[in-house]
């Protein structure tokens, strides 16, 4: 019986909590690295247009106005983030 590195023992544990690692296909890389770019590309737009926005409201002196497109730039940026993750955790998955 050979003696397990401290990194086997570490990797049969993280195994036992999350299940075994999954092997990513060059393909799912492939449709992984597309779901990146389609929403980094919408997170950017959106940057875009919140930016002129809050800019907008900053020149106006609107801080309520200027403070609310801050937390809307915020959650939006977050939700299309978790989108993103879901649909490339999708891909890894296979479906």
């Amino acid at each position: 019986m050979a003696i397990k590195s401290s990194f086997e023992l570490a990797m049969e544990r993280l195994n036992k909590t999350s299940g075994p690692e999954r092997k990513v296909t060059d393909e799912q890389k492939k449709r992984i690295a597309e779901v990146d770019t389609v929403y980094k590309a919408k997170i950017a737009e959106l940057e875009i247009v919140m930016e002129g926005k809050i800019a907008a409201a900053r020149a106006a002196g609107d801080a309520g106005q200027f403070e609310t497109l801050q937390q809307q730039l915020v959650a939006e940026r977050q939700k299309l983030r978790e989108t993103c993750d879901a649909k490339k955790e999708k891909v890894r998955q296979g479906r």
